[in-house]
């Protein structure tokens, strides 16, 4: 007997009990993942966004640049005891190399979450996605509570990066461990779209967030905060691990994902790579320049107003998720034309973004290129898994992990490029190359329609048992690529010799899907092992 649990009034035994055969139940667990991955990502994404209101006022604040006053010119007034006063007035202050030292900071944690994430893909394929994912969360609690407790540029770059080393893991196994539990489609999809609606709300509320409770109660808060909820998801991971789950097939022989190079050299894997960038250089490239060019051509606008520029989109993007949802299950085959329309609505949003004027008139493109990106990520993410179970072994690590190397690529250079652009050529320029990008890469997507062609090779069909072990063994001795398809060589375990000792088994019949090497040379007039004076043979 346990405990007494108050104001339920039950015995913790029996409710740990319960909770145990609750936790059991598969239904149940893929509910739990799926809240589980949906917070690591909407945690992953505050922190990418809940620095924009914090740091760069805080370096200032801590003296971290060196400055240099400009403009400024001498006002003498002499005083009623025939004092004088010089004031020095009309200049600024100049802060040297706060837009480079700041672009480092913001892009270190994307920067090296692309080195980490092909490591992090090939140890998530071989150790399963519990065990990595609670390491992520485990360094994104250090990092984030280092970052609350520093008060140095050095200490600050530091824990950044080192975010991006927990991100690496933690939102690669968050991706793969939906995918590896929801294995039909429609569920599949539709897990995906609510875990893809956290990441924007992380994106969306973090400024707000950080904000509020800095000017508050301090810079240390807000991140403490978001540190001990990592550690408190990292716990919870415990309760859905399930070691037996993954690493071996149904005959109890490991199982060897396919290596992330030969991923990368699949066209249809290598085209949703591509229009994941794509789809996210948008919100790279607008983010940090959109707020220079409000203050430009709508300077009567509030400052608390250009804050929360980001927060009605958020609306449109999570309608995005659920007509993705809805598309897909009626139109299983068209995923492609789904991205296509997506893909263009962001480009053709972001076109008119130059030519408003108010508020109000830049929230309807904004709210066209969220709900464009729902479309593209909600349809792509889930194709991902689709291409690894039909074309490649159903271990999702590495697979993943190359959709969060195009997530990063996107967020590590976006900024840097955007800057330049609007330097050189101006914010109307940027847009309309984000426009000509987005409908040049558009056509791109077609290729995509034969994916759903493919059938599983994991199961269906006339022979479910002999697919399921076809892919297990993909990566076994005596399988071979040659020409992009699997051949397999039969071996026989009483081999003796070419010349005289090719076994009567090695003239079974073979599955149609097989191909058995025999050998080229001329064969006996009689089978291998025939012995004309036994009767018996």
């Amino acid at each position: 007997m346990g405990f007494n649990v108050p104001v339920i009034n039950r015995d913790s035994e029996i409710l740990k009990q319960e909770a145990k055969k609750w936790l059991e139940q598969q239904e149940n667990q893929k509910k739990c993942v799926l809240v589980i991955v949906s917070i690591a990502l909407l945690l992953d994404n505050m922190l990418y966004m809940v620095i924009v209101p914090i740091i760069p006022k805080y370096l200032r604040d801590i003296h971290n640049y060196e400055v240099s006053f400009e403009g400024y010119h001498n006002e003498t007034h002499r005083l009623a005891n025939g004092t004088y006063l010089v004031k020095e007035v009309g200049g600024r202050i100049e802060y040297l190399d706060e837009e480079l030292e700041l672009g480092w900071l913001f892009a270190s944690k994307a920067l090296l979450q692309i080195f980490v994430n092909p490591f992090s893909g090939y140890i998530i394929d071989r150790v399963g996605y519990e065990i990595p994912m609670i390491l992520g969360l485990c360094t994104m609690f250090f990092s984030t509570a280092i970052f609350a407790l520093g008060k140095s540029y050095g200490v600050l770059l530091f824990a950044r990066s080192l975010q991006g080393f927990g991100s690496a893991f933690a939102d690669t196994s968050g991706l793969a461990m939906i995918a590896d539990r929801f294995t039909e489609e429609n569920e599949r999809s539709a897990a995906l779209g609510i875990a893809l609606a956290f990441i924007s709300f992380g994106c969306l509320v973090a400024p707000p967030f950080g904000s509020v409770l800095y000017s508050l109660a301090g810079k240390p808060v807000p991140f403490l905060i978001l540190s001990f909820v990592c550690l408190a998801d990292a716990i919870a991971v415990f309760m859905v691990i399930n070691p037996h789950r993954r690493g071996t097939d149904s005959h109890g022989e490991k199982v060897q994902g396919t290596p992330m190079w030969r991923l990368f050299m699949d066209p249809f894997i290598a085209c949703c790579s591509g229009a994941l960038i794509m789809a996210n250089v948008s919100l790279a490239f607008l983010e940090p320049t959109i707020t220079t060019w409000m203050a430009e051509t709508m300077p009567e606008t509030p400052g608390w107003l250009v804050g929360v520029i980001w927060l009605p989109p958020f609306f449109p993007h999570v309608l995005g998720v659920y007509v993705t949802v809805k598309l897909l299950k009626s139109f299983p085959g068209y995923t492609w034309a789904i991205a296509m329309i997506g893909l263009s609505m962001e480009g053709i949003a972001c076109f008119a973004i130059p030519y408003t004027n108010s508020v109000l008139t830049l929230i309807i493109p904004l709210a066209f290129v969220c709900f464009g990106i729902a479309l593209i990520d909600t349809s792509l993410l889930p194709m991902l898994g689709h291409l690894v179970d039909t074309r490649h072994v159903s271990v999702y690590g590495s697979v993943y992990a190359i959709a969060d190397i195009s997530y990063s690529l996107a967020y590590a250079f976006g900024p840097i490029i955007a800057g330049w652009i609007v330097t050189n050529w101006g914010f109307k320029a940027l847009n309309i190359i984000i426009f000509i990008t987005n409908i040049g890469y558009a056509p791109v997507l077609f290729l995509l329609r034969k994916v759903h062609s493919y059938d599983s090779l994991n199961g269906g069909g006339a022979a479910p048992a002999q697919n399921g072990e076809m892919t297990q063994l993909n990566n076994a001795p005596g399988y071979s690529q040659v020409g992009g398809k699997t051949e397999t060589t039969v071996f026989n375990d009483s081999y003796q010799g070419w010349e005289d000792q090719q076994s009567y088994q090695n003239s079974a019949n073979i599955p149609n899907h097989a191909v058995s090497f025999q050998d080229s040379r001329p064969q006996a007039e009689f089978p291998a092992g025939y012995d004309p004076l036994n009767p018996q043979w």
